[in-house]
C-alpha cells in the first residue's frame, strides 16, 4: 500500500454505490437552490476551470474584487446556501474525529479538462478542525505535499466513493487535482466529478 504523509487520510471505497448515487441526489437538490457558478483569481480575474457551489451556514468562493473568502450567501442569487445533507454529516461524525459539525461544504463539479492546482486551505479561522472530501464520478489524480509549496509531493487516484481526509500535519499541506480520467465512473449522467469537501470555518 502506498505511503500517504503524516496526517493524510485515505478511505477508499467509503460509499457504495446505492449511498453514492443518494449523495449525488442530495446534491442535485442542493444544485436546484443554489446553482453552479465560476470563480475567479484573485488579482488576475481568471476564471478557474472547475463549477462550484456550497451549503452549509458559510460558502467559498473568490472573485477578483475580494479574493478569497467565505460568505453566507449565494454571490448570484443572494440567497443563504442550503443546509448540509445530513448523509455528509454523518460521514464527519464517523470520520473526522472532530466534536463539532462542519460549517461549509463546497460542491466543486470537474469536467472532463478541469484541473485545481497546488493550493492550501487556510481561508478558515480553525487549524484544529480536519478537511474532509468525499468523491464522485469519474477518478481524479490528487497530489498532496507539504505546508511550502515546492516541498516534495505524493499523488494518488481519487475513485468514485473514496473518502480523504487533510488532519494533523497535512492540514495545511499543499494538495491540488493533477487531471481527471474520463469514462472511469458511470455514476454521473455527464461524466465528470464531483468533489465535496468539508470545512470547519470559525473558532468556538
Amino acid at each position: 500500500m502506498q505511503k500517504l504523509p503524516d496526517g493524510t487520510l485515505l478511505f477508499p471505497d467509503f460509499l457504495k454505490k446505492q449511498e453514492q448515487e443518494q449523495l449525488v441526489a442530495s446534491v442535485r437538490d442542493v444544485v436546484k437552490r443554489a446553482p453552479l457558478f465560476i470563480s475567479t483569481m484573485p488579482k488576475t480575474g481568471k476564471p478557474m476551470s472547475v463549477r462550484m457551489t456550497n451549503c452549509g451556514t458559510l460558502g467559498w468562493l473568490s472573485d477578483k474584487e475580494n479574493g478569497y473568502r467565505y460568505q453566507a450567501h449565494h454571490p448570484q442569487t443572494g440567497n443563504a446556501w442550503p443546509p448540509i445533507p445530513d448523509q455528509l454529516l454523518a460521514i464527519w461524525d464517523e470520520l473526522s474525529g472532530y466534536a463539532h459539525s462542519p460549517q461549509a461544504c463546497l460542491i466543486n463539479y470537474y469536467g472532463t479538462d478541469a484541473k485545481m492546482g497546488l493550493h492550501q486551505d487556510r481561508d478558515e479561522q480553525n487549524f484544529d478542525a480536519p478537511v474532509l472530501s468525499v468523491s464522485l464520478g469519474d477518478s481524479a489524480l490528487f497530489r498532496v505535499g507539504g505546508e511550502n509549496r515546492t516541498d516534495k509531493t505524493t499523488s494518488f487516484k481519487l475513485n468514485s466513493g473514496d473518502v480523504m481526509m487533510l488532519s494533523g500535519k497535512s492540514r495545511l499541506a499543499f494538495h491540488g487535482i493533477s487531471r481527471i480520467y474520463p469514462g472511469t465512473s458511470m455514476l454521473l449522467k455527464q461524466g465528470g466529478r464531483i468533489n465535496l469537501t468539508l470545512r470547519r470555518v470559525t473558532e468556538l
